[in-house]
């Protein structure tokens, strides 16, 4: 399945207003950049500095590679518990978004319906004789 590139929307009258736009995702990064290292630096304050999926410790020399994942995978779902969030080192985090989109491409694909036909090797046909003592 092939990723479409986004291409933004041109507004009636056809041209884009560059200052604009660049205000407007500025504004946008600083927004998330501010509630991301809120809700990382919560997390941290919360969980322990350990990959909830490989186990791997961080301290303050690697602590960069450690990173928040929402569970519900709602960004906008941080409550300040972090019952939503668990520290993840970056590989881990990228494995488990990796296996979201596999999940989310796979169901389009069609499947063939085949009978399960079972095994047809037999290791074990000739066991009886084998137990057999011999005469």
């Amino acid at each position: 399945m092939e990723h479409k590139r986004f291409v933004p929307r041109r507004p009636k009258g056809g041209k884009l207003d560059k200052e604009k736009m660049d205000r407007i995702v500025a504004k946008a990064r600083k927004s998330w950049k501010e509630r991301e290292s809120d809700y990382r630096e919560q997390s941290l304050k919360i969980h322990p500095w350990v990959c909830a999926r490989c186990g791997r410790e961080f301290g303050q020399k690697n602590a960069h590679l450690l990173t928040v994942h929402h569970r519900d995978h709602n960004h906008d779902n941080n409550p300040r518990d972090g019952s939503n969030w668990e520290n993840l080192c970056i590989y881990c985090h990228e494995n488990e978004h990796r296996r979201d989109l596999d999940q989310i491409e796979g169901q389009g694909a069609v499947v063939e319906d085949k009978k399960d036909e079972g095994a047809k090797h037999k290791p074990f046909a000739n066991l009886q004789d084998l137990l057999k003592p011999e005469k």
